[in-house]
């Protein structure tokens, strides 16, 4: 699945391709962003792991449906 998180303060979001259960990680976000002094873990697929401060989370988007990505710029349908 495809995770984006927007950083408070940052032009980018990051942008990561994880494995696991959505539900899960969902709740995990949760879980972490409770507490400011929290720092939110991910390990993409390659290994790699990206900590964001939770206090600089501006948002999360999880897409599990990854083989309907759309290019362009028209209305999705």
């Amino acid at each position: 699945m495809d995770v984006r998180i927007g950083v408070l303060h940052c032009p980018k979001e990051l942008k990561l391709e994880v494995d696991g259960d959505a539900a899960a990680l969902e709740k995990s976000v949760n879980e972490t962003l409770r507490s400011e002094r929290a720092v939110l873990w991910l390990t993409d697929v390659e290994g790699r792991r990206v900590g964001v401060p939770a206090e600089r989370v501006a948002y999360v988007e999880i897409e599990t449906h990854g083989d309907t990505k759309r290019v362009g710029f028209g209305p999705g349908g």
